[in-house]
């Protein structure tokens, strides 16, 4: 399998492939948001989230593949280091402010920045077109977010530190998506890096949302925490696993811009299922973040 995907990487067939991981990774991203409308403490929630996570893929980097080499084991000193920081930055912004409000922010930026590191490392040149693309789909997300925030009614000095964690978060979102693309890239066989990523992915969080747990004067039921963690845990496997390969197979910049397409998807779902209200407004936003990624994908 391993030895298929380097044979089709940088060919039309890779690049459709591509395109059906990166959307799938966006979609499952978007069931990820959804279970956190409903979340508990966010660091509990992601230290839930990061034991089945990590203890899922143990066996399999062990077992199946073994310890990885010297090269390898450094640069997941990397992504242990770049995926904590996110991730606590992230926690810190939903302390803050309501998921809708910090979600958009976090995603709007995320293309933005990382069109910019891929060009810089890998060489990939969008087109103008493209880039009308990415505009017009950061543009909508960023809509999104102010038009959220115009709905909120938290306090506004707590909520200028909010965007300022959420727009951090965004670009270590856009650091991370860059160096995953070139660690998944230096292996021989892509599954091997990410049975190992999310053994060291998550290992820090559960021990921070212990320590957490200890100091709480009322603490939720465990239960339907951990319960809530393993169903996030799968998705986790299927949204980060899916847009890595993506970029292994096709320019990370595309791949990055697509996945984004998860606030669609989140939208659709929260009408669908959660009964929410979308609106004129929510509506016409995400027509013009459909947009911008359609043009995007064409527009080369």
């Amino acid at each position: 399998m391993g030895e298929w995907l380097a044979s089709i990487a940088g060919t039309p067939e890779g690049h459709r492939l591509a395109l059906i991981l990166a959307l799938t990774s966006a979609v499952s991203h978007a069931v990820f948001g959804a279970l956190q409308k409903w979340r508990f403490d966010p660091w509990l929630t992601r230290g839930a989230i990061d034991v089945f996570y990590c203890l899922g893929a143990l066996p399999v980097a062990i077992f199946g593949f073994g310890l990885p080499d010297p090269g390898v084991a450094v640069f997941m000193l990397g992504v242990f280091v770049v995926h904590f920081a996110y991730k606590y930055v992230l926690a810190m912004a939903y302390e803050r402010a309501a998921y809708t409000v910090v979600y958009p922010v976090v995603r709007g930026t995320g293309p933005l920045v990382t069109v910019l590191l891929a060009w810089a490392v890998f060489g990939e040149v969008f087109a103008p077109l493209q880039w009308g693309g990415v505009l017009l789909l950061s543009g909508g997300i960023f809509g999104l977010a102010l038009y959220n925030l115009s709905r909120t009614t938290v306090d506004r000095h707590v909520l200028r530190a909010a965007l300022a964690l959420a727009f951090l978060t965004g670009v270590i979102v856009a650091l991370y998506t860059v160096y995953d693309a070139y660690g998944i890239r230096m292996v021989e066989n892509p599954f091997e890096f990410l049975a190992w990523f999310f053994v060291v992915d998550g290992l820090a969080f559960p021990f921070l949302a212990l320590r957490r747990w200890n100091r709480m004067s009322e603490r939720p039921s465990p239960l339907p925490l951990l319960a809530r963690g393993f169903l996030a845990a799968l998705i986790a496997y299927v949204s980060f696993g899916c847009v890595m390969m993506a970029t292994r197979l096709d320019k990370v910049g595309e791949a990055a811009v697509l996945r984004e397409t998860s606030t669609v998807f989140a939208a659709l779902i929260g009408w669908l299922f959660l009964k929410e209200t979308v609106g004129p407004v929510r509506t016409a936003l995400m027509v013009l973040i459909a947009a911008g990624a359609v043009v995007v994908e064409f527009g080369g």
